[in-house]
């Protein structure tokens, strides 16, 4: 008996000093895990080049034993996995999830608890969360903070944003990790934000690429009852630490065993378009949780909402302030605002311009009651998401947008009272259901009511996902704005069907983002899911919609266009006027043709930065589109044509910068050319500093 306890005590030993290893099926990754002096570490490997130096795990516990040291490896298993599957929309037809999974359980001597740490190694990286399974010693506990570390081995240059609890919309950054510190105040300046992290913090997904040309990114996926990881740069600024949005009261999670984290994920290549291509955000996340989404379709909207974003309309139908009593508003002594879009009448416009051009639907924002008493007036005003303004005839528009074949877009803003908009959800979606509404726009502008919660804290977090899963009893998809950033939930829940939670186009009418936002976004944002950046805008200049607003957008109208094809998302706006889009139908047609659904999608080009081409293949059909985004440079793109069908001729519709163009001075210029085209053909395209081009590429 002694000699088998003798032996057990040495294999652990053994266990704790030998670092343990996984590969990825293709070996190009290997993952070592060791515990040295107790603490947990993990190292990652790529083509026999480190690139996450050892790295400490583990958590601060709040008010008992932190989970950081005195553990030994109790058991260590290893698996593999390998699966095809089709997600509900995509840029793919089919993923394939891949892996080789090692489950380390740990035991933390003197407190007697346990933790796992499940790691799975992908042919383009590593997804790796913690485990606390149930047990005596462990029910109820607070976290202070997460401990996982991501130590770089360079002075590496990323693509960033400052940390933010409540924010993304920050235009990006390119800098050195060194240089992060410095420049964190610069950028906080610059851009909007509501609470920005102290120190050299920066949002996930994190892009970076190394002096010999690798390219790096950091996440999470998964992100389901915890709260949002941020990662800070500790005193050396080359190692990143996680850092959680807390709760109200500071607290960073409340948990109960058994539960597990969110994943935290690496992805990696010496190639940029292998991180554009990568599906392991999706492959981490559960399989969908809809029995039957066949009634999740993607949509291509256009809405009154352009107008009161530029300042030409209003979201309030009156400029002033009416007595509201007992929860219900007086508009009888107020007179109607001429400057209110959301009324019967004007939606009609909108509503006919949908159905001449195919679009599947019209988002009306500013229908309900409250936005004049929100808008500086009341800070803590709550809307009903039911009460329609005066010169909004619900029923009237119902049966007209469905005799035109058009369906309603809602759109609810929270004034930032969740707890509010959980009250009146069932009444809200229920309405929708009533009233052919299939998908809701919801934002969360302002400060998070009554407690003072973060956007991407805890409670947040499982408020929008309680949002989520009760649209889908309700058969509607959901465009969350404002919300906590894409993790790849859409896999499970395909009915999360948009996002912004970045820097979108709105921005270009509040002073503009920099030309080269829109090739650094599918590196960061895209990373976690689709986007609703809302494209499709050829009036560059506001002061042509509101002679109060100088701010112009800063991209030609090539690449607008081209947006549609590289700011991948199931769900595509039109933003601008109908009577804009009607100066320029040539190039509306691209918009009216571009798909929404895809079954192949290749990176032909791609530098965070700089450049991204993208050509994806419609779903079902043999169409192609081809979209450009460039930055400030002026560039000539060139690719080969060899992902067309051999046996076919197409027509290429090419959608491109005039020489003359320039996002600053010139951006309409563009020009239309139509040419046949084949298999392994050859195209140039000249792309003007801030601009691009899209092409259609249809069979003959």
């Amino acid at each position: 008996m002694k000699k088998i306890s003798l032996l057990l005590s040495l294999t652990l030993i053994a266990l704790s000093v030998i670092a343990q290893s996984v590969q990825s099926p293709n070996k190009n990754f290997t993952l070592n895990f060791n515990v040295q002096n107790g603490v947990p570490t993990y190292q990652l490997i790529y083509k026999n080049k480190v690139i996450i130096k050892p790295s400490t795990m583990g958590f601060e516990l709040k008010d008992e034993e932190d989970f950081l040291k005195g553990f030994t490896i109790l058991d260590i298993e290893q698996s593999t996995f390998d699966e095809t599957w089709q997600p509900v929309w995509g840029e793919v037809k089919e993923i394939r999830n891949h892996y080789n999974e090692m489950a380390v359980t740990l035991s933390q001597e003197e407190s007697a608890r346990k933790m796992l740490i499940r790691f799975r190694v992908f042919d383009d990286g590593l997804g790796f969360r913690y485990e606390f399974p149930e047990q005596q010693k462990l029910t109820y506990f607070i976290i202070k903070e997460e401990r996982t570390q991501f130590a770089m081995v360079g002075n590496h240059t990323a693509y960033w944003i400052p940390g933010d609890h409540d924010t993304q919309e920050y235009d990006y950054t390119t800098s050195r990790l060194l240089e992060i510190k410095n420049l964190m105040d610069k950028a906080i300046t610059s851009n909007a934000s509501q609470s920005p992290i102290r120190g050299a913090a920066v949002q996930t997904s994190l892009m970076m690429k190394t002096d010999k040309g690798l390219y790096i990114n950091l996440h999470e996926a998964a992100l389901v009852e915890y709260p949002c990881m941020h990662l800070q740069l500790d005193d050396t600024g080359l190692t990143f630490q996680s850092v959680l949005t807390p709760d109200a009261q500071g607290n960073k999670g409340h948990m109960q065993a058994p539960r597990h984290t969110p994943w935290r994920t690496v992805i990696a290549s010496d190639k940029a378009a292998d991180i554009l291509m990568s599906h392991l955000t999706l492959n981490l996340n559960e399989p969908c949780a809809i029995e039957d989404p066949s009634w999740i379709k993607p949509v291509k909207y256009i809405g009154v909402w352009w107008e009161m974003i530029t300042g030409k309309s209003s979201w309030a139908y009156t400029e002033d302030v009416p007595s509201v009593q007992l929860g219900k508003t007086d508009f009888s002594k107020t007179k109607r605002s001429e400057r209110h879009a959301a009324n019967t009448e004007h939606v009609k416009e909108y509503i006919d311009f949908a159905s001449k051009h195919g679009f599947d639907a019209v988002l009306v924002e500013g229908w309900n009651e409250g936005w004049e008493d929100w808008f500086g007036k009341s800070k803590d005003y709550v809307f009903d998401f039911l009460t329609p303004y005066p010169d909004f005839n619900v029923v009237e528009l119902r049966d007209y947008a469905k005799s035109k074949n058009v369906q309603l877009m809602m759109h609810h803003e929270t004034s930032g009272s969740a707890r509010n908009y959980e009250r009146h959800i069932d009444k809200a979606y229920q309405f929708m259901v009533d009233n052919n509404y299939t998908s809701v726009k919801s934002g969360y502008v302002g400060d998070i009511i009554p407690r003072g919660e973060k956007h991407y804290g805890q409670w947040m977090v499982n408020h929008y996902m309680y949002c989520v899963k009760k649209a889908a009893e309700y058969k509607i998809m959901v465009n969350a704005h404002e919300a906590v950033r894409p993790t790849g939930l859409c896999r499970t829940y395909p009915n999360l069907i948009g996002n912004e939670s970045a820097r979108g186009t709105e921005f270009e009418a509040f002073g503009g983002s920099n030309p080269d936002h829109t090739t650094i976004l599918p590196f960061t944002r895209l990373i976690g899911g689709p986007m609703d950046y809302t494209p499709g805008v050829f009036e560059m200049d506001m002061l042509t919609r509101n002679p109060k607003n100088d701010s112009k957008v800063r991209s030609t109208l090539a690449r607008q266009l081209a947006l549609y094809v590289t700011m991948y998302s199931p769900l595509q706006m039109a933003a601008d006027f109908p009577e804009t889009y009607n100066k320029h139908l040539d190039a509306f047609q691209f918009i009216k043709d571009v798909a929404l659904d895809w079954d192949e999608t290749l990176v032909l080009e791609a530098e965070p930065g700089d450049f991204i081409t993208y050509a994806r293949k419609e779903k079902g059909a043999d169409n192609w589109f081809v979209g450009r985004t460039n930055d400030e440079e002026a560039r000539t793109s060139k690719i080969k044509l060899d992902f067309l069908d051999a046996k076919k001729t197409y027509i290429a519709t090419i959608y491109r910068d005039q020489k003359d163009a320039h996002h600053k001075t010139n951006p309409k210029a563009y020009e239309i050319e139509q040419r046949d085209v084949k298999k392994g053909d050859d195209l140039s395209v000249f792309c003007a500093p801030g601009g691009g081009y899209a092409i259609s590429i249809i069979p003959k």
